[in-house]
């Protein structure tokens, strides 16, 4: 299908028309024009939305949905749905699922159940067999079946001789490593940040030295053996300092941390609402201004809403009950603008992408069209009637927003909310 994008602003600051406002036509998929004005053909469908500015299409490197085992939470399909309609072009799948995605026709499942859906899923194969850590799944296979990294969805890596051959082994195909940053002997019981608020609120905690030793001994055992490790979310001031020294030594190592870590704190834990139970825990107000400075001098390399939906039967409960998660696809966008502005959201969204081995298409003539639609203006509350996900539990209700996402043009297919 043919479509014509009317006075759309481009912002991508590797393409000539950055910061100009455009038509775009996109025919079978490919971009064949763009110029101040096109009139449209038979058989386009001409798209004018309000204030409508266009970008490389956002890539989320941390989304759960459910299926298969969880499809109360998140079906696939309805998942791809969700993030087309929150401006996601393309999501790499945690394998938390049940089975786990650790073989390579789990993974061949997942890609064959999204093959052709506007969202491209990327899965993550599991490190581990069945995530237990004990056994190195079979990484070859899965990568082949199109998994582009490997790692144990919030369960961390406990052995360090394993991570130290899963590290060695996925050099032979160029693999990316995903180790989660918890040592779980530290963090014990724990389920908040270990701070005053959990002393106030007699929460067990989860000190930040349970990330930080993580941290620091991946980063020994990346240094022994090469490769590339990715490590997700980190939500510390310490873990953004060691991996800022490793990217200084020349190591091959990135990260990521989630938009709720930069913009909440454990403050919010007052009101024991289970929504803010996450992994790791909402930490302090100095951590969060340390991830906005990694943010800044390129110490993180991306955010993620590391959507998770979780039933309400897992978390309508106690607090020590609740499980951990907050889906967040709905909500980044107009919380990181809120915060970065535009520009600087947009580069989190997309330089992650170069990362795990996907192509990030410029906004050019003859280039194919993967395009995220949004307005960068207006300023809204994120309520109950946003959230488009089957599961609720969201962080963010309540919380400012800035801006609102249209959809995505992907795959020769457009999606509008």
């Amino acid at each position: 299908m043919n479509f014509l994008l009317k006075a759309a602003t481009v912002i991508d600051p590797k393409s000539p028309f950055h910061n100009q406002t455009v038509d775009i036509l996109i025919e079978n998929g490919t971009i064949t024009d763009i110029n101040t004005t096109i009139k449209a053909g038979n058989h386009t469908e001409e798209v004018l939305l309000d204030n409508l500015h266009v970008s490389r299409g956002w890539f989320d490197s941390s989304v759960s949905f459910g299926e298969p085992g969880y499809e109360e939470r998140e079906t696939i399909i309805h998942g791809l749905e969700v993030a087309a309609k929150s401006g996601f072009t393309g999501i790499a799948l945690n394998p938390d699922t049940l089975p786990v995605t650790d073989t390579g026709a789990s993974v061949g499942f997942l890609t064959g159940k999204a093959q052709y859906n506007p969202v491209k899923l990327y899965p993550i194969g599991a490190l581990t067999m069945k995530s237990e850590g004990v056994d190195m799944a079979e990484l070859y296979d899965m990568h082949q079946a199109g998994a582009i990294a490997f790692g144990d969805y919030k369960k961390a890596i406990q052995n360090p001789n394993l991570l130290k051959i899963a590290l060695l082994y996925a050099q032979n195909f160029d693999g990316l490593v995903v180790s989660f940053p918890q040592e779980n002997d530290i963090a014990g019981k724990g389920m908040v940040n270990e701070e005053e608020q959990s002393t106030l609120l007699g929460l067990k905690g989860i000190p930040a030295l349970a990330e930080e030793l993580q941290i620091a001994r991946d980063l020994f055992l990346l240094e022994y053996t090469g490769g590339k490790l990715h490590i997700p979310t980190i939500s510390t001031a310490k873990s953004v300092e060691l991996i800022r020294d490793a990217k200084a030594k020349g190591l091959q190592v990135s990260c990521s941390t989630t938009v709720h870590h930069l913009i909440l704190t454990d403050k919010e834990l007052v009101t024991f609402d289970t929504n803010y139970k996450v992994l790791p825990p909402l930490r302090t107000h100095a951590d969060v201004e340390a991830l906005r400075k990694g943010i800044e001098d390129g110490t993180i390399d991306m955010v993620t809403s590391d959507h998770r939906p979780m039933d309400i039967e897992h978390k309508k409960v106690e607090f020590d009950n609740a499980k951990y998660g907050t889906i967040g696809l709905e909500s980044a966008f107009g919380a990181l603008n809120d915060i970065l502005g535009p520009e600087k959201t947009i580069t989190m969204l997309t330089q992650g992408k170069s990362i795990f081995g996907i192509e990030n298409i410029p906004i050019a003539k003859g280039n194919k069209a993967d395009l995220s639609l949004f307005n960068p203006e207006g300023v809204s509350e994120f309520g109950e009637s946003a959230i488009l996900s089957t599961s609720k539990n969201s962080a963010f209700i309540g919380k400012p927003m800035k801006g609102s996402v249209y959809g995505i043009v992907a795959n020769g297919k457009i999606v509008l909310k």
